[in-house]
């Protein structure tokens, strides 16, 4: 157990059994009163964003993950099949532990699979993957240069906004970590 003004960023901490890794902190010490460590959290099971403030006296159980480097394979039923690459042993996961990292499941993709006390708990894509677009609106000729951007379906089912040149059957990169358009891959 560590105290909650020795929490930093990217560590990984347990809160009411479940686990989070720490996005960032700040120290707030208020004119009046106990200062507090403000931290922006995300949850390793389903990559959801949390804020939460811990005051200074507060006591945090730090966790320590191990982490795999694994080859996505395939999908059958429920389950996602991975493969280790240095034993090339395989291992199923259930959705709850793939998250919202199902968007980037495309077979051959090197993914960091997350395990604390022999049972896995997440999975990491990588930190951008190339994507193909199978939806999205056509581009109007005419319209003016501040429209913006349109939101495009992606081939894993994700949706995302892009600029107006990007046309179906384009290929893209995404950055993972924000579900944002990075760039358009020329064939």
């Amino acid at each position: 157990m560590i105290n909650a003004t020795q929490i930093r960023k990217g560590m990984v901490i347990v809160i009411d059994g479940e686990i989070y890794k720490v996005l960032n902190t700040t120290h707030v010490t208020p004119g009046k009163g106990q200062a507090l460590m403000q931290t922006k959290l995300r949850k390793i099971k389903d990559q959801s964003l949390h804020d939460r403030r811990f005051r200074s006296k507060d006591k945090i159980e730090q966790a320590y993950l191990e982490t795999f480097e694994m080859e996505y394979l395939y999908q059958e039923e429920n389950n996602y099949i991975f493969m280790n690459l240095e034993t090339y042993e395989q291992i199923r996961l259930s959705d709850d532990v793939i998250g919202n990292a199902v968007y980037y499941l495309i077979p051959n993709v090197i993914f960091s699979i997350e395990i604390y006390e022999e049972k896995h708990v997440g999975i990491s894509p990588p930190m951008t993957i190339a994507l193909k677009i199978v939806k999205t609106e056509p581009y109007l000729k005419g319209a003016t240069q501040t429209a913006g951007n349109k939101p495009a379906t992606l081939e894993t089912g994700l949706i995302i906004s892009v600029p107006q040149f990007i046309k179906e059957g384009d290929v893209i990169k995404i950055d993972t970590r924000e579900d944002k358009y990075l760039e358009r891959i020329k064939a």
